[in-house]
């Protein structure tokens, strides 16, 4: 069966990061609906949950995405045992080299970006990970992130007050950005004066993670990659002539034991991975969130955030509803038979597959009115931060940082109002406003 959206494109988009693609399967999986939509399509990018609502209300839980050329998932449950099942992975180069899968050598001028990735948490699987994933834990756990909260609200009042005469700010950039990578700083121990550089560096290099990056953004990355490298090392070279201190750098530094003790390019791309995605889902997520408060509450946007409770739920619902990661991929590690409810999918060793957490967010058979916004829902969950054992690390931090911006923008800015209108970024997979330009 061959099905399509209203916004289908006969046109194939080249798939995402194509040259780290397998080729399409020859094994055939009969009954099972196919797409062909261009994410690049204004329509889709724009409001994609419309798109989702017709995958749903069709019954779809697995396709195959044409655009893409790879199984993609749509519902909630199924997306969250693939994130549990261990037979699935978030990279396949361990079990085999790139000429075994029949993929072409990585090209050198991206071997600055590729060192740092080597060794991501994101990317990699046990036993590396589980030894990576221990010392992390460690490390971020044991500063209580929850006593960053105070300075993370004081340092919001702070940025309100360098624009708030003004009577306009693009929020985005000089209000959640600087908040973000402010509080990852402190969190690290590293001198803060170098959060522009930070940010810089990140937006370059997160560039890589979208549809066919450009030659220009490629080697932008790299670059990137190469300055953010030596920042790290230049900061793990102080943090070693540091007395002891109670910083996440210094705990990566120390280790548990010998044995378990991070290198220092495990530790270069542990920060790398950090301050990029804690940096960059938060933008996401507070621009989505306030076009969600604006769109749902109009002038009135504020009462979402009249008590710490009422605030906690809407960020949740906010998760829910508006996330910033709408695909995140896995590999099949081997055969794999897995069970839908259209029946068998047969998935062959280095098949990606796509799990669409935006749509799984809006799953009917999971969420009561999935479409509606509902802070007070009973059954709040969301796909936004993953799950099994590459769950996002972050997800207290991020959670506190959200509240505490939304709680100051509301109490500090009560009439704040987008200038033109949230408009999305042109870009399916980091789901995001082009820009937050807010008067009061």
């Amino acid at each position: 069966m061959v099905a399509r959206t209203r916004f289908a494109r006969k046109q194939r988009l080249p798939a995402l990061n194509e040259e780290l693609m397998l080729p399409y399967s020859t094994h055939q999986n009969a009954g099972f609906p196919e797409l062909t939509l261009s994410p690049r399509d204004e329509q889709f990018f724009l409001n994609p949950y419309e798109t989702y609502r017709e995958w749903h209300d069709a019954g779809w839980e697995v396709f195959w995405w044409h655009d893409y050329q790879m199984w993609c998932v749509c519902s909630f449950d199924l997306v969250a045992r693939i994130f549990r099942d261990r037979r699935f992975g978030r990279q396949i180069s361990h079990k085999a080299a790139r000429h075994e899968l029949g993929l072409p050598e990585r090209p050198q001028h991206l071997a600055n970006f590729d060192r740092v990735e080597l060794n991501s948490l994101l990317e990699l699987e046990p036993p590396k990970h589980t030894r990576i994933r221990r010392q992390v834990n460690r490390a971020f756990f044991a500063r209580a992130v929850d006593r960053l909260r105070p300075q993370i609200a004081t340092d919001a009042q702070i940025l309100i007050d360098s624009f708030e005469a003004r009577g306009h700010a693009e929020v985005l950039e000089e209000f959640i950005a600087p908040l973000a990578v402010g509080t990852t700083c402190r969190l690290l121990g590293v001198d803060q004066s170098s959060a522009d550089r930070l940010r810089g560096w990140s937006h370059a290099m997160v560039k890589m993670y979208v549809a066919n990056p450009a030659l220009a953004d490629q080697l932008a990355a790299d670059e990137a990659a190469r300055q953010f490298s030596d920042w790290v090392r230049a900061e793990i070279s102080n943090m070693r002539r540091a007395s002891e201190n109670d910083s996440l750098l210094f705990e990566l530094l120390s280790g548990s034991d010998t044995s378990n003790a991070l290198t220092d390019d495990e530790i270069v791309s542990t920060v790398v991975l950090l301050l990029n995605a804690g940096h960059e889902a938060t933008v996401h997520q507070f621009g989505n969130g306030m076009a969600t408060a604006w769109a749902q509450r109009g002038p009135e946007w504020p009462s979402l955030f009249e008590t710490p409770a009422k605030t906690a739920a809407t960020v949740d619902e906010f998760l829910r509803f508006n996330p910033p990661l709408h695909m995140f991929t896995r590999y099949a590690l081997q055969d794999i038979s897995l069970q839908t409810k259209a029946g068998e999918l047969e998935l062959k060793f280095g098949d990606q597959v796509g799990l669409l957490l935006g749509a799984a967010n809006r799953d009917p058979n999971k969420f009561d009115a999935p479409n509606s916004f509902n802070p007070d829902r009973s059954d709040q969950a969301t796909a936004a931060f993953g799950a099994g054992i590459h769950f996002c690390v972050g997800t207290a931090l991020a959670k506190i940082e959200l509240q505490e911006a939304f709680s100051a923008m509301a109490s500090r800015l009560p009439h704040a109002r987008f200038e033109n209108g949230p408009r999305c970024a042109n870009s399916f997979h980091f789901h995001g406003l082009e820009s937050a330009l807010l008067r009061w």
